[in-house]
């Protein structure tokens, strides 16, 4: 008995229709990126080549932006506060928050409340932070800080006009406003580590130390490399609390806490520079790249 074989099929394969039909889903978002994201950071590369002003087509000029930029003592001393901002304020609020999520995962009584007080600052308006801490900042007795300094017979610190104190006083206040996300973040990934590692921990007899090293820290790794590129991205763009809080005198006393940021939206909407402006943003997308990669790279085995 013979079989007759089957007709060809028409048409193409189901794994080709399902990829026909993904392509036909992601094409809109696809494209929306593309306008939204590249476009602007293309033409952004084409700028930094211009000399423009808004009021004239842009003039090509070749790399002299870079040159003056790079010449120009002002923005290494901007780019020296914005890695100040990045390697001091990165690692203690990952310890801070880490710290508090994890003794708060261990707290029943009030837990929720005590969740939403810690996230509360994080969904404030960042300017409206930014006036209660200049406030808290100010000479006594307007002041907060320094009225209960003089409470208690201390001289006045002159936080937001110092030099040396400035940057420091607006690190506190970012770090401060970013807290609560990262707490949330930590205390997600400490609930997603199964139980029945810390029993049978304790069943072995480790301590609390122990488990922390051994169980904890190492299943939370990829909540870390997380954090660690998120909190560095918002620290190399800070912005917010540096503006709102010297507005007397942007960027602080001789520029002491004057960021990337702040330097592009003078350069930009000041003296109307957009040219040079296109150049710093692309030295600071260049930063961001790096340092995120960088820190995808050293962490991809740890996580």
């Amino acid at each position: 008995m013979t079989t007759e074989p089957d007709p060809p099929r028409n048409g193409p394969s189901l794994a080709r229709r399902q990829a026909i039909w993904a392509w036909i889903f992601l094409a809109l978002p696809v494209a929306f990126y593309a306008v939204i994201r590249f476009y602007p950071t293309a033409q952004a590369f084409w700028l930094s080549l211009t000399d423009w002003d808004l009021m004239s087509k842009p003039k090509f000029i070749g790399f002299d932006n870079y040159r003056e930029m790079f010449a120009d003592p002002v923005f290494w001393k901007v780019f020296k506060n914005t890695f100040l901002y990045l390697i001091i304020g990165t690692p203690i609020s990952l310890l801070l928050s880490f710290t508090i999520a994890y003794y708060l995962d261990k707290t029943r009584f009030l837990h929720s409340f005590l969740r939403a007080l810690y996230f509360v600052p994080f969904i404030t308006t960042a300017a409206a932070m930014a006036w209660v801490w200049r406030w808290f900042y100010q000479p006594a007795p307007t002041g907060v800080i320094n009225d209960l300094l003089a409470s208690f017979g201390f001289s006045q610190v002159a936080f937001l006009k110092s030099t040396t104190l400035a940057l420091p006083s607006i690190l506190v206040t970012a770090i401060w406003a970013g807290l609560g996300f990262q707490i949330i973040i930590f205390l997600a990934g400490l609930r997603a580590i199964p139980t029945t590692y810390y029993e049978a921990a304790r069943i072995d007899g480790l301590g609390e130390g122990a488990i922390l090293r051994r169980i904890t820290l190492p299943l939370l790794k990829p909540t870390m490399v997380f954090l660690v590129v998120f909190s560095s991205i918002g620290f190399l763009r800070i912005f917010d609390q540096v503006y709102n809080m010297t507005t007397n005198d942007p960027g602080g006393p001789l520029n002491s806490t004057k960021p990337l940021v702040l330097l592009i939206y003078q350069t930009a909407f000041s003296s109307y520079d957009m040219g040079y402006a296109a150049a710093q943003t692309v030295v600071l997308f260049t930063i961001l790249l790096i340092v995120s990669l960088l820190q995808l790279w050293v962490m991809r085995d740890r996580a």
